[in-house]
């Protein structure tokens, strides 16, 4: 499945790039202004940060939200107290675009990750011409060479990488490439299956000075706090705040208690 969608990610990518060449874009990406920081915004801190995501739908869990409006679901989200807004721009699966991720960018003041199924390098240029500050790239998707690549083009346009990680080799493989934002999927992206219990056993190959991050299976407080004592400076959270109140389902799992101990 993963390699599915990333294959089709890929091709509507270059039926985009038919219609935008990439000097195109890449004049576009030269003109946005500079990302934000977003190694500031996900700093380790006395309270787990959240990534609040913008998601019509999966194919897990098939249509999940409308959002006619991302922008007003994205100030939620800001209001609600996230750190970093995330955008589903992939479109066949999840019903998104990189018109949602425009939209979002424009209304927000905190940075925003393209969330989508990226290969080339034109994937990674369309997401700074449409304002991304960071973008995620899948380890079990991509080779080590091009994840290398993508990853420095990445950081050549201003942007962060968000590198995700399934596998002990794969945490290997990110911290490889020098990634400082290094999340941990739940969810197997060939068998949707999830395992709540994965970033625990993988945290410890996390190189300590990277922001680690906790992806998907977050539906109540109690998950947040699962992930916080597992040693999580952030999670990521999706189908909890598109299915009900963002901003209160925000800050009940902002107010979730420290169990690592940590002070300010």
């Amino acid at each position: 499945m993963l390699a599915d969608l990333t294959a089709g990610a890929v091709e509507d990518s270059q039926a985009r790039a038919a219609e935008k060449p990439l000097a195109e874009v890449e004049r576009a990406a030269a003109d946005r202004a500079p990302a934000l920081d977003v190694l500031a915004a996900l700093a380790p801190a006395d309270r787990v940060k959240i990534i609040a995501e913008v998601k019509r739908a999966s194919p897990s869990r098939g249509d999940l939200a409308a959002i006619p409006d991302p922008a007003h679901q994205a100030n939620l989200y800001e209001t609600g107290g996230a750190s970093v807004i995330s955008v589903l721009t992939e479109g066949r699966r999840f019903k998104g675009s990189l018109a949602d991720l425009e939209a979002v960018k424009g209304s927000v003041g905190i940075p925003v990750l393209r969330k989508d199924f990226l290969a080339t390098p034109y994937q990674v240029l369309e997401a700074r011409a449409s304002g991304a500050d960071l973008v995620l790239l899948i380890v079990a998707a991509l080779d080590q060479p091009t994840l290398a690549e993508l990853f420095d083009l990445t950081n050549q346009l201003g942007m962060t990488a968000l590198v995700e990680a399934h596998s002990a080799d794969e945490v290997a493989r990110a911290a490889d490439v020098g990634a400082r934002l290094i999340g941990v999927n739940a969810r197997d992206l060939s068998t949707f299956e999830l395992d709540r219990d994965l970033f625990g056993r993988l945290v410890d190959g996390i190189p300590a000075d990277v922001v680690k991050i906790a992806e998907s299976a977050v539906l109540a407080p109690a998950d947040v706090a699962h992930y916080r004592a597992a040693g999580a400076d952030a999670v990521l959270v999706g189908e909890a705040l598109v299915t009900g109140d963002p901003v209160a389902t925000l800050r009940r799992f902002l107010d979730v208690g420290d169990p690592r101990g940590v002070s300010a």
